[in-house]
């Protein structure tokens, strides 16, 4: 039973790693889906205030910035 009982334990100390594994891997793609969010926010204004009478706002206005900046985040 002790044999059972520290198998449990140390699956449960490896479970507890990787739950806190991806809850810091959550939080890094929460700060990057908000970041990106206030870009786009940020991009729809511009392209309303640039094309008022357009009613289809230009989402690709600095499309490489944002690859570049993706791409940096995700080597962290």
């Amino acid at each position: 039973m002790e044999k059972f009982n520290s198998k449990l334990y140390l699956e449960n100390c490896y479970i507890m790693q990787e739950n806190e594994k991806l809850r810091k891997t959550a939080e890094i793609l929460n700060q990057e889906n908000q970041a990106l969010l206030i870009e786009l926010q940020k991009k729809l204004a511009a392209a309303a205030a640039a094309t008022s009478g357009s009613s289809i706002p230009d989402l690709n206005l600095s499309a490489a910035s944002t690859a570049t900046k993706s791409s940096k985040t995700s080597k962290k």
